[in-house]
């Protein structure tokens, strides 16, 4: 397996104000070059190796809702949304992992507000 590098990731929902039973966007971006294996690098002129991510899962509470196959073609710095409904407190976390075996995490709490 990879050594797992630090990158820099962020989860958001949107609105930021939601109560129990509201549908909410939630975000997410990692800073992720997502190589082709197609380029070629302009200091050397070998190309680059394919690394791309290729698995994603929005979990609330450890629990999956989505899972996403991703490929290749997703531009550096890739940016994910997707629609939850909110129905109680808890942590909605992102997990990825790329083609070399790289793994990563983000979390954000999901607090709404009281009725």
């Amino acid at each position: 397996m990879a050594e797992t590098k630090k990158r820099r990731a962020m989860v958001k929902i949107k609105p930021k104000k939601y109560a129990v039973g509201d549908i909410v966007k939630v975000s997410f971006m990692v800073e992720h070059p997502m190589d082709t294996g197609m380029a070629k690098d302009k200091e050397t002129g070998k190309v680059k190796p394919a690394h791309y991510i290729e698995d994603i899962t929005f979990s609330f509470d450890g629990e999956p809702f989505t899972k996403m196959k991703v490929w290749e073609s997703i531009s550096a710095k890739p940016f994910f949304a997707v629609h939850y409904k909110v129905e109680k407190k808890g942590k909605i976390t992102v997990d990825y992992k790329d083609n070399l075996g790289e793994e990563g995490s983000k979390s954000k709490k999901v607090k709404p507000k009281e009725a």
